[in-house]
């Protein structure tokens, strides 16, 4: 699965969740709700094939869809 197959919403999400931000924090820094992250994360783990959080950041590392050495203060997000 390509990049251009997550939405910009979807790839910042798996940052932040790389980054090891809570639903709740990801839908403050994102302002949208903590039932839509919880959504949207379950898009991503389907897309991705993966079980768990840790596993969607594993392949998505791997599969060059985030950087490898995110920063917490990322203010791209």
């Amino acid at each position: 699965m390509k990049e251009r197959e997550f939405s910009k919403l979807e790839i910042d999400i798996l940052k932040l969740v790389a980054l090891g931000y809570e639903n709740k924090d990801i839908a403050k820094r994102l302002y949208v709700s903590s039932h839509s992250v919880k959504a949207y994360i379950a898009v991503i783990l389907k897309k991705l094939g993966a079980v768990n959080r840790t596993h969607a950041t594993y392949i998505a590392v791997k599969r060059r869809l985030i950087p490898k050495n995110l920063e917490r203060n990322v203010k791209e997000i």
